[in-house]
């Protein structure tokens, strides 16, 4: 490697001081400048690398960062940033890699080992994962962010007070860490602080990697002032699922005198539409439209302070179209004890790992006299069909089942004509939650803060059933008790 000129250290140092005030256009434009006269130039290239990672752009990042280290193999600095960069494309494996080679070179770097015990927990090794982070802060007791990923990671392992103690001590140390704010407030809902915990959740729009872009806001924030004769533009968010546990909040706004407008992906229009006779829906915003405050959906719940006595639980609040629910019932047939199931969500959203169990689980279900086991899947993991264990029998509704602009319509007139639904944690529980159906949700040892811990009901949806891995990744114990009481239940209806 040339050693660099006087020329090219003072641009970089121009360029890094431009990219430390969030003038990324201006350092891009220098990084690039030195780049034009010596393409291999490690500064330029790696702190290019980590400006388009800001930007999101990954996958540049990635590449000029591998460029960088090509040309200086021996920063262990470099790699821990590439570490980091592997991790948000889903490259967890090298990012470990990564790490392990930066602390070959630097075995105190505190943060190759923070973001290897993270590369670790995301592939569900959360031991080996407490056992990096903690290395981490045996180097720098203080650390706030390994602090922060200490709590997550006692969070998977289901050591909640502990989780909660870290993310307390790191923002003593940083009180504007947001991420440990954040967090903070996943441990208290799941922990059913509630009241607690919602002005935490509210920083979920600062977390680069939960990926959740703030809406484009057109009028004040509502707060939970008076709303009489006031319009307010309500925005989904987060998935579909999410949106369905929340929209029962919306009549309560209209009850207290707003003219509602609720912004949500046309998808849902048809089913919602019933529920929603006195609120507008939209799924694009004129230009020119204005209102005279907004609020996210998922804010609602702090807005209206809500409790764990206080979850508008009224249901259903959903219905299925009796057109459809006839249709579908011909489809189905009579006999049996007719179970529907859900078992895959989207496998590209990271929330879903461990949390989707393979359909050949259900056969523990399928092998109970006159059961019949129904499929309401769509979308992910139809794959898994084509390789059900031997004698295990899953029906199907046809390729016409949910496949076109109405899925979810069609999903809940099947769910209508079907004695039980069994389903993972997708929004094919919320549907049937909000329809009121006989619901057991599979969920994993530590699941998501909406199911709070230990308890098998939901008082955001009183006819569901929640079944609890024991320990983390045991499927199998789940079915089994799942299997004892339906057999109990299909011999108690005369099937």
């Amino acid at each position: 490697m040339a050693a660099m000129t006087d020329d090219a250290i003072f641009m970089i140092q121009r360029a890094m001081a431009a990219h430390q005030a969030g003038n990324l256009p201006e350092a891009e434009r220098i990084y690039k400048e030195v780049l034009a006269s010596d393409p291999d130039q490690f500064e330029a290239l790696h702190f290019l690398g980590l400006l388009e990672a800001q930007r999101g752009n990954l996958a540049e990042a990635d590449l000029l960062v591998s460029r960088s280290l090509k040309s200086n193999s021996r920063r262990a600095e470099a790699f821990s940033n590439h570490a980091r960069i592997q991790r948000s494309l889903g490259h967890h494996e090298d990012a470990i890699t990564s790490c392990n080679k930066a602390l070959e070179l630097n075995p105190r770097l505190v943060d190759a080992l923070v973001f290897r015990g993270n590369a670790l927990r995301d592939l569900d090794r959360p031991e080996e994962a407490l056992a990096s982070v903690e290395a981490a802060l045996a180097i720098n007791s203080g650390y706030f962010v390994a602090l922060g990923a200490r709590g997550d990671i006692l969070a998977v392992l289901g050591r909640h007070d502990e989780a909660l103690a870290c993310c307390d001590r790191a923002l003593a140390i940083r009180p504007d860490y947001v991420e440990a704010r954040y967090n903070r407030a996943c441990r208290l809902l799941a922990m059913g602080r509630l009241e607690e915990g919602w002005p935490g959740y509210e920083h979920r729009y600062d977390i680069p990697s939960f990926g959740l872009s703030r809406p484009v806001r057109r009028a004040a924030e509502w707060t939970g002032d008076s709303l009489h004769g006031k319009s307010i533009l309500i925005h989904s968010e987060q998935g579909f699922g999410d949106t369905i546990q929340c929209i029962r909040y919306l009549p309560s706004l209209v009850q207290r005198g707003a003219r509602v407008t609720f912004l949500v992906p046309r998808l849902l229009h048809r089913l919602l539409r019933p529920f929603t006779n006195d609120i507008a829906l939209i799924s694009e915003l004129e230009p020119a439209r204005a209102f005279d405050v907004e609020c996210s959906l998922m804010s609602l719940p702090f807005r209206f302070n809500t409790g764990l006595s206080t979850i508008p639980g009224q249901v259903p609040y959903l219905l299925a179209e009796d057109e459809l629910t006839a249709r579908w019932r011909a489809r189905i047939g009579p006999g049996g004890f007719k179970v529907g199931i859900c078992w895959q969500g989207n496998p590209l959203n990271a929330l879903d790992r461990g949390r989707s169990p393979p359909l050949a689980h259900f056969g523990a279900l399928a092998r109970i006299p006159d059961v019949r086991i129904i499929s309401l899947q769509t979308h992910y993991g139809l794959d898994q069909l084509r390789q059900l264990p031997a004698g295990m029998t899953v029906e199907t509704l046809g390729d016409d089942f949910g496949s076109g602009p109405d899925a979810f319509v069609d999903a809940a007139a099947a769910m209508n004509c079907v004695d039980l639904i069994v389903t993972s944690d997708t929004a094919t529980a919320h549907l049937a939650g909000a329809l009121a159906r006989p619901t057991w949700l599979i969920l994993r040892h530590v699941p998501d803060w909406r199911w709070l811990l230990e308890r098998d009901d939901s008082p955001w949806y009183p006819h569901m059933r929640l079944f609890r891995q024991p320990v983390r990744g045991d499927f199998d114990a789940v079915f089994r008790k799942m299997a004892d009481e339906l057999a109990g239940l299909a011999a108690a209806a005369g099937h």
